[in-house]
């Protein structure tokens, strides 16, 4: 069991224009949640973190899944420099700790650089669980057959 992301460490109450700016963000990027109610900035926190608890503990889809799953993370990106600098300063420190379990919970894409912009996705779980065992001529599962390169070592697949 992996711990849960820390929670901001006071509750910062955002004031009507913060909320709206939050709000307007949102509108500019954001798809309904699963459930078809309005994206929020919480629930896209939540999605992350989620999203990296999985990883952590063995990732079960595919590689396109993966990559529809990060939405979560890309759309943090795009309305942070959107976000209020409060709450920019409020939150950073737990979007930090969800980037750096995801970080250690995956394995960089060969010749690409995780300096550069949108760096989580360049990136593959540490620890897939296939339903198969089955590979590509790479090594990867059915479902990641789509990575033309060779299956790091630090990958584990899981059958």
């Amino acid at each position: 069991m992996h711990p849960a992301s820390p929670e901001p460490t006071e509750e910062v109450l955002p004031t009507a224009e913060e909320y709206e700016a939050v709000r307007a963000a949102l509108r500019t990027v954001a798809r309904p949640g699963t459930d078809g109610l309005p994206c929020t900035l919480n629930s896209l926190f939540e999605q992350w973190d989620a999203l990296v608890r999985e990883v952590e503990e063995g990732y079960g889809w595919s590689a396109p899944e993966l990559s529809n799953d990060l939405w979560c993370r890309s759309v943090l990106a795009r309305i942070w420099p959107s976000l209020p600098p409060r709450l920019q300063a409020v939150r950073r420190a737990e979007l930090d700790e969800i980037d750096r379990r995801f970080h250690n919970a995956t394995v960089g894409r060969p010749g690409q650089d995780d300096g550069a912009g949108r760096w989580w996705l360049r990136r593959v779980p540490r620890r897939i669980d296939a339903e198969s065992d089955r590979r590509s001529a790479h090594g990867w599962p059915l479902g990641w057959d789509d990575l033309t390169f060779p299956r790091p070592a630090e990958v584990e697949i899981v059958d």
